[in-house]
């Protein structure tokens, strides 16, 4: 099956958080003006400082490496039925529009002989989510770095997401909800996926 697109650690660039700071605020200077209003009134003086800081805080994926995550808390055990997450809370930005889309992520694996702390589970959701995404790439992501780190029999993982890009500009659609999935390994077995499916 293959592999999702690899996206390059390439955030800071060699750039100091300083100077990314100060790269980003420039740029919101500049463009607060294109959209029609004055970045010098009160209250955008301080605006193009606000967005760089919340701009790195919603790209910090890029600097966290998920496998590394998931294999900082790896722990022998002889278990070999379905562990299941659910609901683990996500908020992204859609890369075709930089607006938000968000929901919860459902994984479900099988071990190998490992298993990993759960709360690594929901880290690497967080580190996926907090990098420029779609939807579809990043549940491939998520379920190739816990095949990656655990080698387990099976994973599947499930997104459902609200997307900002279609609720608030182009179709304007508020009730839309989409849907991805991808499993690898035991989980190619229709009663397993559905065994899965049927607890969310």
């Amino acid at each position: 099956m293959t592999r999702p697109q690899s996206i390059p650690n390439i955030s800071s660039d060699g750039l100091s958080r300083e100077e990314r700071l100060k790269g980003v605020a420039d740029i919101y200077e500049s463009l607060i003006p294109l959209l029609g209003d004055d970045p010098k009134r009160d209250g955008l003086i301080k605006t193009p400082q606000r967005v760089a800081r919340a701009w790195l805080e919603l790209t910090r994926g890029y600097d966290e490496d998920p496998v590394a995550i998931l294999r900082s808390a790896l722990f022998k055990e002889p278990y070999h039925n379905m562990v299941v997450v659910k609901d683990i809370e996500f908020y992204s930005l859609c890369e075709h529009h930089l607006l938000p889309f968000f929901g919860k992520v459902h994984i479900a694996y099988i071990p190998n002989g490992e298993i990993t702390g759960l709360s690594k589970l929901a880290r690497i959701v967080d580190t996926f989510s907090h990098r420029l995404q779609v939807q579809e790439r990043m549940t491939q992501q998520i379920a190739h770095c816990i095949e990656e780190a655990l080698s387990p029999l099976g994973v599947m993982v499930v997104v459902e997401a609200r997307h900002l890009c279609m609720q608030m500009r182009g179709v304007a659609k508020q009730n839309a909800n989409t849907t991805t999935m991808h499993y690898l390994g035991s989980f190619a077995e229709p009663t397993i996926r559905a065994e899965f499916l049927g607890q969310l």
